[in-house]
C-alpha cells in the first residue's frame, strides 16, 4: 500500500473569532492522501479551499487539529521546522504563476534549489530537464514577460516541483488559462505527477478537470466528503 503523504485530522479554523461575523471554514476535516494519488478538491468560492491549502502546506495554523506531512507530526512544530518541511516536502502551484520578474525561466526553477542547498550546477541542470519535459525547454533562457500565460504556468509548475517534492498543492491552477492553454497545463502537471509519484491535491472550479483525477472531494460545510457532482 502506498505511503501517506499528506495526513489531516479534525482540522478546524474559524476567522473573526468570538465576533458577531465569525466564520468556521473548517469544521473537522479529514483527508489522506496517498502517494501517486491526484485527487481534485472542488467548493464555492469563498468555501475554504484556499485556507485548507495553506494549513496543508504549513504556510498557515489551524485553530484545531493536527497536519502530517510523510509521517512527521507538524502539529506545534516552530517556524524553522515547518520552512524545512514546505522547502523539502511540498510544492506550490497556484492562479497566478508568481514568477520572479527579473529571472529567466530556468533561473526561476534553479533559485529554489540553492535555496535547499543543490550545486549550481546540478540544479541547472534538473531546471533544463523539468522544462523540457513540460514543452518550454527551447524558452528557458526568456524571462515571465516574454512567456505566454501558458508557458508562464509550466515554469511555475516546474518550480514547484524542483526539489522532487513528495507532496503538490495546486489552487486553481489553470483558473487563468484559455481551455486549449488549461489542457495543456492539466496535461503536463498530470504526466509529472504520475511519473515521479508525488501526492497532488488539486484545488479547482473545473469540473472536468476534477473528473479526470483518481477522486473528488468537496470542502462541505467545512468537512470533506466525496463530491457526487
Amino acid at each position: 500500500m502506498s505511503e501517506t503523504v499528506l495526513r489531516l485530522s479534525g482540522l478546524e479554523k474559524t476567522y473573526l473569532k468570538g465576533t458577531p461575523g465569525e466564520v468556521a471554514v473548517l469544521r473537522g476535516a479529514d483527508l489522506a492522501l496517498r502517494a501517486g494519488e491526484a485527487v481534485a478538491l472542488v467548493a464555492p468560492s469563498g468555501a475554504g479551499k484556499s485556507t485548507l491549502l495553506h494549513i496543508a502546506g504549513l504556510l498557515d495554523l489551524a485553530d484545531a487539529g493536527r497536519v502530517e506531512i510523510a509521517g512527521q507530526d507538524m502539529t506545534g512544530q516552530g517556524d524553522r521546522a515547518r520552512t524545512v518541511a514546505r522547502r523539502r516536502e511540498i510544492g506550490f502551484v497556484y492562479q497566478a504563476h508568481h514568477l520572479l520578474p527579473e529571472f529567466t525561466a530556468a533561473e526561476n526553477v534553479i533559485l529554489p534549489q540553492l535555496a535547499n542547498g543543490t550545486p549550481r550546477a546540478e540544479a541547472a541542470d534538473r531546471a533544463r530537464a523539468l522544462l523540457e519535459k513540460v514543452g518550454v525547454g527551447a524558452r528557458a533562457d526568456h524571462r515571465p514577460a516574454a512567456l505566454s500565460g501558458g508557458e508562464q504556468q509550466r515554469v511555475a509548475l516546474c518550480r514547484a516541483l524542483a526539489n522532487a517534492p513528495r507532496l503538490l498543492l495546486a489552487d486553481e491552477p489553470t483558473g487563468n488559462l484559455d481551455p486549449g492553454t488549461s489542457e495543456r497545463v492539466f496535461a503536463a502537471l498530470m504526466e509529472l505527477v504520475r511519473e515521479t509519484g508525488l501526492a497532488a491535491l488539486i484545488a479547482t472550479h473545473n469540473l472536468d478537470l476534477a473528473a479526470r483525477l483518481d477522486r473528488a472531494l468537496e470542502l462541505r460545510e467545512g468537512q470533506l466528503v466525496p463530491f457526487d457532482g
